[in-house]
């Protein structure tokens, strides 16, 4: 069995894909769905040498079929918002501590010590159901602040524009943490200029208002809340670890996970960098379902490893992947 210390620790990209390469033979031995699709595609460890070897599992499987490596029972089962009809992804969660891990470690990689911030969370399409593993890892975010003003808002926003004001005119570091709708309601109802806060957002207008591109949508929040940039935050229910940016749509991810693209029209062949395709990620913190996942977001990897999301595929199966009848 791989110790999980040894993901958190990866520094090297040799260290990476030597583990990469471990987890994927252990999730071929041990996730029935996994290996199912694999033997579909005549992908046998043996024939796996190398990243690019190894089989993405689209993401929709995780709306069908239980995604599992471990034989623990689950802690618990992260769902998918999902729209109004559909099905939602459903992520069995056999070890929550690898998934605190992989938060608290991912927001000192890039933020450093979450003691030094107020964490405020515009969250309410979130906060409204169950199994959010956004909720999770902020809720566990704000106990680790341990800063009394930290909390969530979910209708209050004339007490949260009062909480910001304030906390930013003291100086204090703060962290405004918002699905896309929230934050744009709050700046069309007040208007900010903060000096020391930083906005980041969770994407999606979840059916609440008319979809933004990113541009657009940055552009209207820093002139909204008063600064140069906003931050964002990559993550999803299927993945146990987040990629952050700074700014301008750029991300980065922690070490232990990598982002990749898939040719549009061959779902099996990665892309080179530079090339926009489908988004596939290698989230070694999911070793008890699966670390490989082919989304549904289409994007752009950079030489640096730093990555752009720039839409989604528009029918709702990957395209080159008949494989879905496992």
């Amino acid at each position: 069995m791989i110790n999980t210390n040894t993901i958190f620790n990866v520094q090297t990209e040799e260290e990476f894909e030597d583990l990469a390469l471990q987890i994927f033979k252990f999730q071929f031995e041990n996730n029935r769905v996994y290996r199912s699709f694999c033997d579909l595609l005549y992908k046998h460890p043996s024939d796996v040498k190398t990243i690019v070897d190894i089989p993405f599992l689209p993401i929709q499987f995780f709306k069908t079929h239980p995604v599992l490596s471990s034989k623990e029972p689950e802690q618990t089962v992260f769902t998918s918002s999902g729209t109004t009809g559909s099905i939602s992804s459903k992520h069995l969660v056999t070890d929550l501590k690898i998934y605190e891990q992989s938060f608290s470690k991912g927001f000192q990689q890039f933020y450093g010590t979450i003691e030094d911030y107020v964490i405020l969370a515009l969250l309410p399409s979130y906060l409204e159901r169950k199994g959010s593993s956004l909720i999770y890892m902020v809720d566990a975010l704000i106990k680790q602040s341990n800063q009394p003003e930290s909390g969530f808002y979910l209708n209050n926003i004339s007490v949260l524009k009062d909480t910001l004001i304030k906390l930013d005119s003291e100086g204090k570091k703060v962290l405004l943490i918002g699905v896309s709708f929230a934050l744009m309601d709050l700046v069309e109802t007040y208007q900010f200029n903060l000096k020391h806060t930083i906005i980041m957002e969770t994407g999606g207008m979840k059916g609440r208002r008319k979809e933004l591109i990113r541009d657009e949508l940055h552009t209207q929040l820093k002139q909204g809340f008063g600064v140069e940039t906003i931050h964002s935050e990559y993550g999803m229910t299927e993945l146990l670890s987040q990629a952050y940016s700074k700014g301008n749509g750029i991300f980065n991810a922690p070490n232990w996970m990598r982002v990749l693209t898939r040719d549009t029209e061959d779902a099996l062949t990665i892309n080179p960098k530079g090339k926009a395709g489908g988004i596939n990620v290698i989230d070694l913190a999911n070793i008890n379902s699966c670390s490989f996942i082919a989304t549904q977001d289409l994007g752009r990897v950079y030489e640096n490893d730093t990555f752009e999301v720039i839409g989604r595929f528009d029918n709702s199966d990957i395209r080159g992947c008949n494989l879905m009848v496992l």
